[in-house]
């Protein structure tokens, strides 16, 4: 199971990540195709220092990698840091779905 893979801080460094619109937006357009620093920026209402530092939130989840292309950095989804993070929300699912139908089961006893 993920959710035992990964220590409380991973799993706080990915819900963190995934708490802010800004971020999860990057996060959708970065898995399309990848965007320098400088493109993202150009694309919100921030300042570039404020996009940098939402993408070094989503490094830091594993949501996302940087790669220095000349005097740029590049950045696009990590495929696998995307796939913990999914796995460990359909367990998640999995865990509240259970518990979902063992209340149903108790009320129909009754």
């Amino acid at each position: 199971m993920v959710v035992d893979q990964l220590s409380d801080a991973e799993v706080d460094r990915l819900f963190q990540a995934l708490a802010d619109a800004t971020r999860r937006d990057i996060v959708r357009r970065v898995t399309v195709a990848e965007y320098s620093v400088s493109g993202l920026a150009a694309l919100y209402a921030m300042s570039f220092a404020a996009v940098q530092k939402h993408v070094a939130v989503l490094e830091r989840a594993s949501l996302v990698t940087k790669e220095k292309r000349g005097r740029e950095q590049i950045v696009r989804g990590n495929h696998e840091g995307l796939q913990k993070a999914r796995s460990l929300l359909d367990e998640y699912e999995a865990i509240w779905r259970q518990r979902a139908d063992r209340i149903a089961d108790i009320l129909a006893e009754g």
